[in-house]
């Protein structure tokens, strides 16, 4: 087996259980690994054993580690961290007709590996050229573990596999096709689910608990949904007795799907709205027309793809906190969030806060929100924390 030894103090990392290790910290590679090979990992000064971690010679990331002990790597250590994932949403699972994330890459202690749940449709992701590697064993596996499963549908089109030296790769892996209208259910909703072209694997799981803490305060409430995608947060809202919705996206086949949403939920059509556009444009055109909202919720792409980008992204969520504040009535709701993950959560709240003062609208923090307990985060990968954001109320 390849080895790569680690330069000296470049190992205290591994011993915090961090799963990464960057080109930086490698001395040297003994051996040639391809895309995906196990390696041992060594230090450099007495061959002191690591661990084993997937090899990835076209990534910044050069490994990932499986394992920080001597086990052996293959189809047996790969079906217990698969049933190890799936005892955690062993009662997601059971829900009639709902949706989960099964396997949450490295917090799951599977980097790479992302897998979702909707309605019996399992949709895996392989982002990581170590993943990419078992491609076939996740396929074997996911069949044993979930007989109930009517098919896994495969959405490896992330960019960030560009950087893993991988190309995109969409469709079935094995049983039917999935559903056209495919339909999962949440908190008394139905939400339709696009896995072959939508965004991630189709619907954003994460935000399902935020959902919820939206349609707690919606009622009798004119709500703005902005970067909706297919209206989430608005059905929600509507559906808690909302007075109206605006949804507001770049997207005019998401807000289709976000139309035929309200539809199958039996919400009034006049109630809830659909914009097509630039979202920095249209909330800017609604402060010119002096529209006023009781609830807004900014839920934007990520905006940082990297560190050199930080600084510029700060001032893209500055701009949309500041705009939606101008937008809130008094006593209103704003929900806001960042799924960036190389935004720090300290700093999101002083740029939303930066944003009120500006806008001479004060505001109160009544919510922190995250992900919910089907998206984990390994206390030793913080990384892992990408989906941070807050519920402010204007005083």
């Amino acid at each position: 087996m390849a080895e790569i030894l680690l330069k000296a103090g470049r190992e205290d990392s591994l011993a915090r259980k961090h799963p990464w290790i960057f080109s930086g910290a490698i001395e040297k590679v003994n051996g040639q690994p391809g895309h995906g090979d196990t390696v041992e990992v060594r230090t450099v000064k007495g061959g002191k054993f690591l661990g084993r971690a997937a090899y990835s010679p076209s990534s910044q990331i050069k490994a990932r580690m499986w394992a920080f002990d001597d086990e052996a790597i293959g189809e047996g250590f790969f079906r217990r961290r698969l049933e190890n994932a799936l005892a955690l949403r062993r009662d997601r699972l059971a829900e009639e007709g709902g949706g989960c994330r099964l396997v949450n890459a490295e917090s799951d202690l599977l980097p790479g590996l992302v897998v979702d749940h909707y309605a019996g449709v399992l949709v895996i992701q392989l982002l990581t050229a170590g993943a990419e590697r078992w491609r076939d064993t996740w396929a074997s596996l996911l069949r044993e573990l979930l007989p109930a499963a009517r098919c896994l549908y495969e959405r490896s089109d992330a960019e960030s596999r560009e950087k893993e030296g991988l190309q995109p790769r969409i469709g079935l892996v094995w049983g039917e096709e999935p559903p056209d209208d495919l339909e999962i259910a949440e908190d008394g909703c139905r939400y339709l689910v696009d896995v072959r072209g939508g965004h991630k694997t189709g619907f954003y799981l994460d935000q399902r608990d935020n959902r919820a803490r939206v349609a707690a305060y919606a009622a009798g409430r004119e709500v703005l949904n902005a970067f909706s995608y297919t209206g989430g947060f608005g059905i929600a809202a509507l559906a808690a007795g909302a007075k109206s919705v605006l949804n507001i996206d770049a997207s005019a086949p998401a807000l289709e799907l976000a139309r035929r949403n309200a539809e199958r939920n039996g919400l009034a059509a006049g109630a809830f709205g659909c914009h097509e556009g630039n979202v920095f444009s249209v909330l800017r055109a609604l402060r010119a027309e002096e529209r006023r909202f009781d609830l807004i919720v900014l839920d934007p792409p990520k905006f940082v793809d990297s560190r050199a980008h930080l600084e510029k992204a700060a001032r893209g969520y500055k701009d949309i906190n500041h705009l939606a504040c101008q937008l809130l009535r008094p006593q209103g709701m704003l929900f806001t969030f960042s799924c960036s993950g190389l935004m720090p959560t300290d700093l999101f709240q002083k740029i939303v806060a930066d944003a009120a003062l500006d806008a001479g609208r004060p505001a109160q923090i009544l919510h922190r929100l995250g992900p919910p307990s089907d998206h984990p985060t390994l206390l030793a990968f913080p990384e892992g924390t990408y989906l941070k954001g807050l519920a402010c109320r204007v005083v």
